[in-house]
Formats: C-alpha cells, sequence, structure tokens
C-alpha cells in the first residue's frame, strides 16, 4: 500500500532541490577524497624526507667506521629516544636484532608503514623505509606518523560536519521555497476558481517583487482583462442585437400581416414586397456592420498591415464623397498633405474615414460646409474631418461610439447608429484614437496616428488603452483584418 507523501515533498521545487542536494554531495565526496589524498602524501612526503635525511647521515658513519660505528650510532640515538618519535632497528642477517627500539621485522625494502604497540592506548604508526646494508645487515628508520592520521581524522570530521550543516540547511531552504512557491501557486488556483465560478473581474494580486512571479501574473492578468473585455462585447452585440433589430423586424411582420390583410392587387403586393425588401436590406446591412465590428474585435492577427500612402487614399475618398456634397449642396474642401504615410490596413482605413466623412455630411444641414485636413507633427499624423452642422453635446460623444446609439435629433435620418462603433473599432486597431472637439459651430472630429504605429505588437496598446478612458466602446481588443468592402468603394454606416 503505497503512502502519500506531503504535498511539499511532491512539488518539482523539492524535487530540484535534492538533486542540487545530491549532486552536491557527490562534489563534496569527490572533494574530500581529493583533499584527503592530498593532505597524505604531503605529509609522507615530509617524513620521508626526514627519514632519509637520518639514514644518509647513518650511510656515512656505516663507510666511515664499518658496522660497528653504525650500531654505536643508531644505539646513542636510541638511548636518546627511546619512545620516539624516531625509530631504528638494526637486524643481522638471520633476523637477530643488533640495536634498535623496533620488534624484529622482516620486510622488504622500500618505504612502508608498521604499526608500533604502547604501553596505553592504541598502537602507533610509523613511516619507515628499510634498506639492506652492507653485510646482509637490516636497518629500518622510521618516523612517528600519528600527526598523519590526526590530520585525516581532521579533514573526516570538518567535511563531515559541514556536509550535514549543508545539506540540513538545502533541505530546511527547499521547503521554504517549496512553501513560497505553492503559495504563489495556490494565489493563481484560486483566482482561476473564482473566474471559473463566475467572477470575471478576478484578477491575481501582484507582489511587486518584479520576479518571475509577477511577470507571469501581469502576463496572465492582462489576458484575463481581453477576455473579459471579449466577452463584455459579446454580451453586448447580442443586447444590441435583441434591442435594436426587434423594432425592424416588427416593423417587418407588421407590413407583411398588413398585406395578407389588405392587399387585394398584384400591385399592393409588390409595394409591400419592396418595402421589406428595404427593411430586410437595412436588416443585413446592420448584420453586416456588426460582423465586421466583430472581426476586427477578434484579435486576429495583422499580417495584413503594410505601409500606407495616407495622402493618395484621402484624395480618393474625396472624389467619391464628392457627389454626395454636391448633392447635398454643401462646400466640400480639403486641405492635405503630401507624401503621408501610416502602417496598416488600407481597406480598414479607408472604411474609417468614409464613416466619419459621410457622418458629417448626413447630419449637416443644406449649405453646411464639410472640410477635410491633415497636419503632422513629429510624433502623429492628424486628420480632421471639420463640419458646420449642429455638433454634438459634450455628454454624448463618450456615447456616440457605442453601437446602435443615435441622438434624438438623428433618429428620422437613414442609419443603424453603427459608423461611428465601426470607426472607433478600426481606430483601436491602428493604435489611433478619436477625438470629438467643438468646431463653434459644429463638429471636429480628429483621427490621430502615431508614427510608431508600425511597432504593433498582440497586446492592446497604451494609446488604446489611454483612449479607453475618454471612449469606452473605442478601446477594442487589438486585430487587425480585411473589412471585406469592394475596392474603391465604401459603405459607411
Amino acid at each position: 500500500m503505497s503512502v502519500a507523501l506531503p504535498r511539499i515533498l511532491r512539488t518539482s521545487s523539492f524535487r530540484l532541490t535534492l538533486l542540487y542536494a545530491g549532486l552536491f554531495g557527490v562534489s563534496v565526496l569527490i572533494l574530500l577524497e581529493v583533499v584527503y589524498w592530498a593532505t597524505g602524501v604531503y605529509i609522507s612526503n615530509s617524513l620521508d624526507a626526514a627519514i632519509d635525511s637520518d639514514i644518509t647521515e647513518l650511510e656515512e658513519s656505516l663507510r666511515a667506521g664499518g658496522i660497528e660505528a653504525l650500531a654505536a650510532q643508531v644505539k646513542e640515538r636510541v638511548r636518546q629516544m627511546p619512545d620516539g618519535p624516531i625509530y631504528y632497528l638494526l637486524e643481522s642477517s638471520n633476523g637477530e636484532i643488533i640495536v634498535g627500539n623496533l620488534s624484529p621485522f622482516h620486510g622488504a625494502e622500500g618505504r612502508f608503514y608498521l604499526k608500533v604497540p604502547r604501553s596505553s592506548g592504541p598502537s602507533l604508526p610509523v613511516r619507515a623505509h628499510g634498506i639492506t646494508l652492507t653485510g646482509e645487515k637490516y636497518l629500518i628508520v622510521g618516523v612517528d606518523a600519528l600527526a598523519r592520521r590526526e590530520m585525516q581524522q581532521l579533514i573526516l570530521r570538518v567535511f563531515g560536519w559541514s556536509s550535514a550543516i549543508v545539506l540540513v540547511l538545502a533541505f530546511g531552504g527547499g521547503a521554504l521555497m517549496s512553501g513560497r512557491l505553492l503559495r504563489r501557486i495556490e494565489t493563481i488556483s484560486r483566482a482561476s476558481r473564482d473566474i471559473m465560478a463566475g467572477d470575471f473581474s478576478r484578477r491575481i494580486p501582484v507582489r511587486g517583487t518584479d520576479d518571475e512571479f509577477d511577470h507571469l501574473v501581469a502576463g496572465l492578468n492582462a489576458m484575463l482583462e481581453r477576455n473579459e473585455a471579449a466577452m463584455d462585447s459579446v454580451r453586448q452585440v447580442s443586447n444590441d442585437i435583441a434591442h435594436d433589430l426587434r423594432t425592424p423586424l416588427t416593423r417587418l411582420r407588421q407590413r407583411l400581416e398588413m398585406a395578407q390583410r389588405r392587399a387585394r392587387s398584384v400591385e399592393a403586393w409588390q409595394r409591400t414586397a419592396e418595402g421589406c425588401i428595404a427593411d430586410m436590406d437595412a436588416i443585413l446591412e446592420t448584420f453586416g456592420a456588426l460582423l465586421r465590428i466583430a472581426q476586427i474585435e477578434s484579435g486576429m492577427p495583422t499580417r495584413r498591415f503594410v505601409t500606407v500612402d495616407l495622402s493618395e487614399l484621402l484624395h480618393t475618398v474625396i472624389e467619391v464623397y464628392q457627389p454626395m456634397a454636391d448633392e447635398r449642396e454643401q462646400r466640400f474642401t480639403a486641405d492635405i498633405a503630401a507624401g503621408l504615410t501610416v502602417w496598416g490596413d488600407r481597406e480598414l482605413l479607408a472604411q474609417m474615414i468614409a464613416n466619419v466623412l459621410e457622418n458629417a455630411m448626413k447630419h449637416s444641414p443644406t449649405g453646411a460646409s464639410v472640410s477635410l485636413r491633415t497636419s503632422q507633427s513629429p510624433g502623429a499624423i492628424a486628420v480632421a474631418v471639420i463640419d458646420s452642422g449642429p455638433g454634438i453635446p459634450v455628454a454624448d460623444r463618450t456615447r456616440v461610439f457605442k453601437r446602435f446609439y443615435r441622438l434624438e435629433r438623428s433618429r428620422s435620418t437613414s442609419g443603424s447608429g453603427l459608423g461611428l462603433s465601426l470607426a472607433a473599432a478600426i481606430a483601436a486597431v491602428h493604435q489611433a484614437s478619436i477625438e470629438l472637439t467643438d468646431n463653434n459651430p459644429g463638429l471636429r472630429v480628429t483621427l490621430r496616428f502615431s508614427r510608431h504605429a508600425n511597432d504593433l505588437v498582440t497586446e492592446i496598446p497604451p494609446s488604446i488603452a489611454r483612449m479607453s478612458e475618454s471612449h469606452p466602446e473605442a478601446a477594442l481588443p487589438f486585430a487587425g483584418i480585411n473589412s471585406g468592402c469592394r475596392p474603391g468603394l465604401w459603405e459607411p454606416i
């Protein structure tokens, strides 16, 4: 039967801590082995140097006075140091001790370690060097190696305690890090559960530490903001359709009912059919406008964006709308600077300017003046549509960007109230702002394009966020798509 581990022990951060602790332990063992070996070699070389110096002196005595002189010198040194730290043994060829303070030893020549028993305590380690002398005599000179053993034991103790402390700190730090990570993850999980439960305004708190979690949370909050805006937009469209399309559909049904009851001739049915077709065209036009707005708000990529010759585009729009101004007996003038370029979709830009221009002409009386002017500064290009009509009251200047919103005096004119909503959506996708100001008399609508708009990204840009403060309905999710209008002709709403 498996036992479930505590949650903190199952976190990736704790497993990573264990991995690092294991790697650290292996590294410590390797380092310990190297230090232990290097220390032993260093001390052994020091002891060997002392032994070799002593053997050299004894060999000189042997050459000068023979074995008797050597034995006398060894005997004198043993008398001076009976218990070390230097030990001697001079044996005959049959293993008999001639002189020395070591037990009989029948070892080979070379360097080795041996143990010297003591009256109390453990035996003493001795580093020794054995050589065979002239006459088959055997000489051992050894030096107390207790310092080497104690040094190595000290190294083992230091590394042992240091490793234990570091491992405890590593596990403790891993547990603390895992607990902190769990708390941050749990905060995100709680916010996610609240959002799934229907609280779409819920956001994940940012701690202000500017670490990777804060960056992640900021990205998630931006995504939630965008999703909430998209859902609000869908709800708004649904409400708008339910409220504002009900009237034309009701009128269409009443027209058909009246025809069913009263029409008695083919001509009457024809008149009814023509009226129904006109009503259906208006409804389809409204649905088409809503579809274009929804497409722009859907967050599609801006891969269609190119450098657009704004000056040439404005001249084209003027040619299209000059006949409308002449028909309404309005004075239509233009002042367009040459060489203006912006980054965007040509058809969408044409749709936006056409909607604003037709809105000015449609709501201005006969004989009014309408003008289109451009200006530029180091950071922006402005396109202004100016009329001498009745204008828009200050209280209604944010409302006119709402779908289906129409001023009371405009209800007698044709249209669905979606023109400025579509213009605002297109402006938002191009990082442009729409400003409504008084012309005294009339209205001035200024479209302001940033010269840095070619740095578009897939996030809601700051300019749109600023525009949302003055025009909430204009700050729509960032997107870019083809408006679907026929080339060279735009259909303002």
